[in-house]
């Protein structure tokens, strides 16, 4: 049995904190550092770079961050896997050789590629591959000039690449669009020497990377109970301790602020995912079989999750750009809300050159912010906002602005506009999920010679005849205890979140929203009484929306997924929080009638 291996992370997104590599390198003992760089709008965000600065696809900061710690990392044996390669992992591997020259450091650097579709576009489709909608099952290539609509086309790779790095003595391992949690199952099946079919290992390993890859999402960022940690300016980047079992101790080092509870553990365990069979191109974590348990002050073990074979596909994430969009809004304040709304919304049009119909889109949301007695300004204001969508850049242009311009003096009381000056139509891009057999997709070890010579190696995103996944439809783990009764006696109305956390996020169009309870019988009444109907009720923007509900018994949680919720995605999106961040903190701020057992105080009118 090996000992275990200490992953750190030190980025959850590319523009994190640039300080957290050497606080992590600096600040105790690892072994590896990580970080994750490629949310799906990181993605259409790189490609809009390399189309300007070919060759620039990839995160600049990591380079930096590179700079800074590359002589303690080995100085001290730390090896360093990043997905900050973006578009361009081995720009990004020959940037990091450059500032290994200036330094007079000489570590061995290599990259990780094969995930990028985009110049196979046209192969595949001749071939028959359609690359189908990940969720219509819709084929998403035709004929080439369609195809030629994408600007971004990354399958998700998993670990393997990774781990041929390493046994070829990489000190530092650059990839494209791996998984967020690959760069942590990487390192671990590596160090422990796991086969393609130790699924339990995997999982875990999986389970601990999915826990760490949003970076300090784990020491308290995002928290619903915040109020309970007395550090949250700084807080401290976590770890991962993976055991050869794949078990794994959550932590943070000591002195930094922030917290590592089963609370912020299960909280991230909730973010972005669907059903309890959690699919990655090396393994399916079962999350109905993880057990969390807190060991000691920022310790906390994550062990028991089993794991499956993977299916036979390979997620794609693919860009294209939708068109412009202008987005305008006009304050509704005072008095009258529905009704200066109204006519901003008719005197607009009776301004705009063009008719609703003559637009790809038209949304229209009225927000009713405004209070009742004001005591501020700002708490009478409300919103009428509007968001055009065409393929045509000018029509949504300073035309339309322009026609909202002209209200400004002959429409409504306290008119002023919320969304800046007259704009010029902006460029977005739709985000399409698909699958591709995973066998299609092979990975491509490179490793930079001291002398710029190169070598390679080639690893098979599925090996011949391994196992394929069989999704299960029922969980692994009962339904709610049955010793746990549900909570009698006296009720009243509190918000939701006096009770539950929450933690919610996205999935392309979709949204994600977990529940979590923090004792039995919380999360018996909570799983009673949060059903889909109940939250199409709570939440109306879901009431027409494909709602799922999947519970997870062993972290005391629900997990909600909202189809369509964001539209065509992040990018697309009209929502004002087109990432879906703050839904939890929504429903938790709900009202409903809860059990007086529940809840941590009762309040009476003083």
């Amino acid at each position: 049995m090996s000992d275990p291996i200490r992953i750190a992370n030190c980025s959850g997104f590319y523009g994190d904190r640039l300080s957290a590599a050497v606080e992590m390198v600096e600040g105790g003992p690892i072994d590896v550092l990580t970080g994750d760089w490629l949310a799906e709008l990181t993605m259409l965000i790189l490609a809009r770079t390399q189309a300007k600065h070919p060759g620039g696809g990839y995160a600049r900061t990591f380079v930096t961050q590179m700079e800074q710690t590359m002589g303690t990392c080995l100085d001290k044996g730390i090896k360093v896997v990043s997905n900050a390669g973006g578009l361009d992992p081995d720009h990004c591997a020959e940037a990091i050789a450059e500032v290994a020259d200036k330094l007079g450091l000489a570590p061995k650097i290599a990259y990780v590629t094969g995930d990028n579709l985009l110049g196979r576009l046209d192969e595949l489709a001749a071939a028959g591959v359609g690359l189908e909608h990940f969720e219509t099952g819709e084929p998403l290539l035709s004929d080439p000039q369609s195809n030629s609509r994408f600007i971004s086309a990354n399958a998700y790779l998993g670990c393997w690449g990774i781990v041929e790095a390493l046994k070829q003595g990489a000190d530092i391992v650059v990839t494209g669009r791996v998984t967020d949690a690959a760069v942590v199952c990487g390192p671990a099946a590596w160090h422990h020497g796991w086969g393609r079919e130790d699924w339990d290992q995997l999982a875990g390993a999986v389970v601990a990377g999915h826990i760490i890859e949003c970076g300090t999402q784990a020491t308290g960022g995002n928290y619903s109970f915040f109020t309970e940690i007395d550090d949250l300016i700084h807080p401290g980047f976590p770890w991962a301790e993976i055991a050869a079992d794949g078990s794994s101790i959550i932590g943070k080092h000591e002195q930094t602020g922030g917290v590592v509870s089963v609370g912020t553990v299960t909280s991230q365990l909730l973010y972005e995912i669907g059903g309890p069979a959690y699919l990655g191109p090396d393994v399916t974590a079962r999350f109905d079989t993880i057990t969390v348990e807190e060991l000691d002050t920022d310790r906390v073990l994550v062990s028991g999750t089993k794991g499956e074979p993977p299916p036979e596909t390979l997620k794609v994430a693919m860009n294209e750009l939708g068109g412009y969009r202008q987005d305008l809004s006009v304050a509704l304040v005072g008095l009258d809300i529905q009704a200066k709304a109204a006519l901003v919304d008719e005197a607009f049009w009776a301004a705009c050159p063009y008719a609703p119909e003559d637009f790809d889109s038209v949304i229209t949301r009225i927000e009713r912010t405004e209070k009742s007695d004001p005591n501020s300004n700002e708490e009478a204001v409300g919103q009428w906002r509007l968001t055009l969508k065409d393929s045509d850049k000018n029509k949504v242009g300073r035309a339309v602005s322009n026609a909202m311009i002209e209200l400004a003096l002959a429409t409504i009381p306290g008119f002023y506009g919320t969304s800046g000056g007259p704009g010029a139509a902006k460029p977005y891009g739709v985000y399409r999920p698909a699958i591709i057999p995973a066998n299609l997709v092979p990975q491509f070890v490179t490793l930079l010679g001291r002398s710029g010579d190169k070598s390679s190696a080639t690893i098979e995103s599925r090996p011949a005849g391994q196992p394929s996944n069989q999704v299960a439809t029922s969980p692994i783990v009962p339904l709610p205890d049955p010793t746990v009764g549900y909570p009698t006696g006296p009720t009243r109305m509190a918000p939701i979140g006096e009770v539950l956390g929450a933690r919610s996020g996205d999935k392309g169009g979709n949204a994600n929203l977990g529940l979590f309870a923090r004792n039995q019988q919380a999360f018996v009444w909570m799983h009673e009484v949060f059903t889909v109907a109940k939250i199409k009720q709570l939440l109306p923007e879901a009431a027409e929306l494909q709602v799922e509900r999947f519970s997870l018994p062993g972290l005391l949680s629900i997990n909600f997924v909202l189809h369509g919720l964001l539209e065509e995605g992040v990018a697309a999106s009209s929502r004002r929080d087109s990432q879906a961040k703050s839904l939890g903190e929504w429903l938790r701020a709900r009202v409903v009638d809860i059990p007086e057992t529940l809840l941590p105080t009762i309040k009476t009118e003083s």
